[in-house]
């Protein structure tokens, strides 16, 4: 190696741009596998959901579509799309493309060792819901299938991600199936459904433990801000993947259509089929009535308890019952014995997403700390998902997705500046820590998770932080403060088309 290069990380130097004749139509590679995250029945299950707080059906089926159509477009063109550029005109890997924004030696941390520790809150939620929808099936204690669970998935994750891949191909048929059927059933409610009941019925439980429902509001956030917040805190990360998406893209106009169908579209149908559902439930005159008494039961057990733990838990149930379709409603459209095989089936379908979770925390930490056993780093990272599940701390997805999006927000949006600045192309590798990179992520995150510092609700914080991270990003590289770009070997070297 030549002087000038004596200051890269072999982990840098080492990395080979992936070809042109390795790559791939959008159609083969990069649109189905995005569409098969937006699959998975957590995704969808609670698009309308919420917190405690209320619902993104508060304010009727239209403006909860519309928020779908401005959360699915955010994810694609902010989130998406400039990572997506990267790795198709570069040909290299989210941790190497990431050096551009974080230093090379920053890289490994962001986004290197963040990307594989933060699977592991995704292993914790799949094994959550997961071991919930197989226990409604069998019968059997859920805390013991989640560490059954969590094991099985680490395990496999390590050793055996090829047999996986090769079942995961057909296994994204089951979410759609249940989809379709309990829309054919649902449908006919729709032009029913009465936002201000569920509103009210909905109030009756939170009255004790949370306020109404949110209000259609651009300035405050409101539903759409709700949307934004869940959906994309749920792509964050795999927004930043979106790098090693594009490596296997042939140009630009492959990660446009592989980004608009796999991510925007895929969003729309699935989280738009789950809101139709549960409009459509709660608007039908026979499953209507029979989720409202369910609910009301709930809310009669919250308002009656004293202790306030407790009161939450019969609230949050409450939420499930009317805003969750894989919860009750899937109970009272198809009946018990029905419901019970599709959820087993959506849990199966749920395995290899866990599968490859573990799997790419394991690629990640054997990058960023190669002198530790990936068995021991993943299985730590294991214990703690399955911590997280039988805690019930992943109960709450918008939580996890809050946290996700406030750690990749800024990421995403230092990186889209960082190519914009650099003509539209990758600058290449900085030295160390880039302090630009840093302070923007820094502040984004910050503003990402400023409810849980001080109470103080940020609307849609995942997309407030991406601004803060673009803004802060620009500023500083604008100052000055940015590390020195170090060139690159010549067998590295990107196309840069």
């Amino acid at each position: 190696m030549s002087n000038q290069h004596e200051s890269l990380p072999a982990y840098i130097t080492s990395a080979v741009p992936n070809p042109p004749a390795n790559r791939a139509p959008w159609y083969k590679n990069t649109a189905p596998t995005y569409a098969g995250i937006f699959l998975w029945f957590v995704f969808w299950q609670d698009a309308v959901l919420a917190t405690t707080k209320g619902g993104g059906l508060a304010q009727g089926v239209g403006v909860a579509l519309l928020g779908l159509v401005i959360a699915a477009l955010i994810c694609h063109f902010l989130f998406y799309l400039v990572p997506g550029l990267l790795g198709m005109k570069t040909g290299l890997p989210l941790y190497i493309v990431g050096t551009s924004t974080f230093g090379a030696t920053g890289g490994f941390v962001l986004p290197g060792f963040l990307m594989g520790l933060l699977q592991f809150g995704w292993l914790g939620v799949n094994t959550y819901f997961s071991a919930l929808a197989i226990a409604t099936f069998t019968g059997l204690p859920a805390k013991v299938l989640m560490v059954v669970w969590g094991v099985l998935a680490a395990f496999v994750g390590l050793k055996g991600i090829q047999y996986v891949a090769k079942v995961a191909t057909y296994l994204p048929l089951i979410p759609v199936a249940v989809l379709l059927i309990l829309f054919v059933k649902t449908v006919s409610g729709v032009g029913s459904f009465d936002p201000k009941a569920l509103q009210d019925l909905h109030g009756t439980a939170a009255g004790n433990a949370g306020p109404p429902m949110p209000v259609f509001s651009l300035i405050t956030g409101g539903v759409l801000g709700f949307l934004a917040t869940y959906v994309v805190g749920f792509f964050a990360t795999a927004g930043a993947a979106g790098v090693d998406f594009g490596l296997n893209n042939r140009d630009a106009r492959d990660v446009k259509m592989g980004g608009l169908v796999g991510i925007a579209l895929a969003i729309f149908l699935t989280a738009g089929l789950s809101t139709l559902i549960v409009a459509g439930a709660h608007g039908h005159k026979d499953y209507g009535p029979a989720i409202q008494k369910i609910a009301q039961v709930e809310a009669e057990k919250a308002l009656q308890l004293d202790d306030k733990a407790a009161e939450a838990k019969h609230v949050q149930a409450v939420s499930e019952t009317l805003l969750r379709p894989t919860s009750q409603i899937i109970k009272v459209v198809l009946g018990e014995k029905t419901a019970g095989i599709l959820l087993f089936l959506l849990a199966i379908a749920a395995f290899p997403p866990a599968c490859f979770s573990s799997f790419i925390a394991a690629n990640s930490f054997k990058t960023t700390l190669p002198k530790v056993n990936p068995f021991i780093s993943v299985g730590i990272g294991a214990a703690l998902s399955i911590i997280l599940a039988v805690t019930e701390q992943v109960a709450s997805v918008i939580g996890v997705f809050v946290i996700i999006g406030a750690s990749f927000g800024p990421i995403c949006g230092a990186m889209m500046v960082d190519y914009l600045l650099a003509g539209k192309k990758w600058s290449g590798p900085r030295a160390g820590f880039n302090p630009a990179g840093w302070i923007a992520w820094a502040l984004g995150f910050t503003v990402g998770i400023f409810d849980r510092i001080t109470g103080y609700t940020v609307p849609a914080a995942p997309v407030a932080a991406f601004i803060v991270g673009a803004v802060v990003y620009f500023i500083c590289m604008k100052i000055g403060l940015a590390s020195k770009v170090l060139p690159l070997p010549a067998t590295n070297q990107p196309s840069n088309a």
